[in-house]
C-alpha cells in the first residue's frame, strides 16, 4: 500500500427529512447568525422558507442571499461577499446545487481573508480559518458538500479554479433526500451522470489510495443502483437517497484523491461552448474510458467495476458499454448537436492540457490525445480506442 494521508470529512447527517437537524448543526458549529446562500429556484421549490422556519423557531437569526447563479463567477462571489458583509455572519449554509454550495465557500473566503477568488486558487492559501460552512445539497451531482474546494470561473475567460482550503471543509453536510424530489428532471439526469464519472475517474486517479477508494467503490454501488431509474424519471425515494448517498461518498473520493480527463476536456466545452457541466462530461466520459483502457491498472479497476455492476445490477456489459448506454437513455445531444464547431478542437484540447485535473488522469494527455476526444465525441458514436 502506498502512503497517504487522509483529509478530514464533514459529520454526514443522512435520511429522509433530515433539514430539521439544521439548527442543531448550527449550533455545534458554534453558529448564531447564519447567512443562507441559495439560488431562486431553490428559494422557488420551498425549501428555504422551511430551512428558515426551522432556525427562527430555534431562535438562530438568518439571512437569506439569493443571488447565486450557474457556474459562478468572480463577480458573483464578490457581489455575495458585499451582501455577507452588510449582514455580518457567524457561519454559512448552502442550500442548493453545486452552485450554492461553492458561492457560498467563495464569499466565505473573500469576507474572512479578502482579496479575490483567484488568490486562493489552489489549496490552503487562506491565511485566517474561514466561518464554519454546512452544505445541504438538494441536487445529486457534486459531492460539493464533501469537499474543501470551491469552483469558481473567472469572469473574462471562464476558467474554472478550483479554490481550497481546510477550513473551507463544511463542519456538517446534511444529506436529506426529500430535497431532490424537487429537482427538473433534466437537473436530475445530468447531475446523476456528474456523480457517476466522479465515482469512476476518481477510482483511476493517479492520486488514488486506498481510503479514497473505498468511497469511490460505495460511490459507484450506490449510484449503479438507482442511476437509470433516475435517468427514465422514475426514481423512488429510496433509489433518490442511493444517489444522494452516492454523490456525496463520490465526493469524499475527490477530497482524498482527484479526477481526470473527462472533467479536464468537459470544462472548457462549458467554459467557450456554453455546454452544462454535466453534459460536457458525460459526453466524455466513455471515450476517456476508452483511453484509459491502455493503462493496465485502469483496465484491472474497470474490470473490477465491471464484476460490481454485474453482482449489483445484473448488467452482463463492462463499464464502457454501460455508460454508452447510460448515455443513450438520456438521450444526451453530442458536441455536432450542441453547436460546437470542429474548427475549435485544437484550441478545445489546448485548453484541456492547462486543466488542473487533468495531470491526475492515469494516462498521460496531450494536446493531441484531447483533440481526439473532440472528434470521437463530435457525432455521438461509440467510444474509440485512441492509438
Amino acid at each position: 500500500m502506498e502512503p497517504f494521508t487522509t483529509r478530514p470529512s464533514p459529520q454526514l447527517v443522512g435520511g429522509p427529512g433530515s433539514l430539521v437537524e439544521l439548527p442543531a448543526c448550527v449550533r455545534k458549529s458554534g453558529g448564531e447568525k447564519v447567512l443562507l446562500v441559495t439560488d431562486r429556484g431553490i428559494v422557488e421549490a420551498g425549501h428555504i422558507s422551511r430551512a428558515t422556519a426551522l432556525l427562527e423557531d430555534a431562535g438562530i437569526a438568518c439571512s437569506v442571499y439569493d443571488g447565486t447563479s450557474e457556474n459562478p463567477e468572480e463577480s458573483d462571489i464578490r457581489a455575495a461577499m458585499e451582501f455577507a458583509r452588510k449582514v455580518g455572519p457567524d457561519c454559512f449554509v448552502g442550500l442548493g446545487g453545486g452552485s450554492s454550495m461553492d458561492t457560498a465557500k467563495g464569499c466565505n473566503f473573500l469576507l474572512t481573508n479578502g482579496g479575490a477568488m483567484s488568490d486562493y486558487k489552489g489549496y490552503g492559501a487562506a491565511k485566517t480559518p474561514l466561518l464554519p460552512f454546512i452544505g445541504i445539497p438538494t441536487t445529486s451531482g457534486t459531492g460539493s458538500e464533501c469537499q474543501s474546494y470551491a469552483v469558481i470561473s473567472r469572469d473574462q475567460s471562464h476558467e474554472k479554479m478550483a479554490c481550497g482550503d481546510p477550513s473551507a471543509l463544511a463542519t456538517f453536510a446534511i444529506l436529506d433526500s426529500d430535497l431532490t424530489a424537487s429537482m427538473p428532471h433534466k437537473v436530475a439526469v445530468l447531475t446523476a451522470l456528474d456523480a457517476l464519472a466522479h465515482s469512476l475517474e476518481t477510482a483511476v486517479s493517479t492520486r488514488r489510495n486506498s481510503f479514497s477508494s473505498a468511497y469511490s467503490r460505495e460511490a459507484f454501488l450506490n449510484i449503479a443502483s438507482a442511476i437509470e431509474p433516475v435517468l427514465r424519471g422514475e426514481a423512488s425515494g429510496s433509489e433518490r437517497n442511493a444517489m444522494l448517498m452516492g454523490s456525496a461518498f463520490a465526493g469524499l473520493a475527490i477530497e482524498n484523491s482527484m479526477l481526470g480527463a473527462a472533467h479536464a476536456s468537459a470544462n472548457p466545452l462549458t467554459a467557450s461552448c456554453g455546454l452544462a457541466h454535466g453534459h460536457a462530461v458525460a459526453l466524455m466520459l466513455p471515450h476517456v474510458i476508452g483511453m484509459n483502457e491502455e493503462d493496465t491498472e485502469a483496465r484491472e479497476t474497470y474490470a473490477h467495476y465491471g464484476t460490481l455492476l454485474s453482482s449489483c445490477c445484473g448488467v452482463a456489459w463492462g463499464v464502457r458499454p454501460w455508460v454508452e448506454h447510460l448515455l443513450a437513455l438520456a438521450d444526451l445531444s453530442p458536441l455536432a448537436k450542441c453547436g460546437v464547431d470542429p474548427s475549435l478542437f485544437s484550441e478545445l484540447a489546448e485548453d484541456a492540457t492547462r486543466q488542473w485535473t487533468g495531470q491526475f488522469n492515469p494516462r498521460s494527455m496531450k494536446i493531441e490525445d484531447f483533440t481526439v476526444l473532440y472528434e470521437n465525441a463530435f457525432d455521438g458514436g461509440a467510444a474509440q480506442d485512441a492509438r
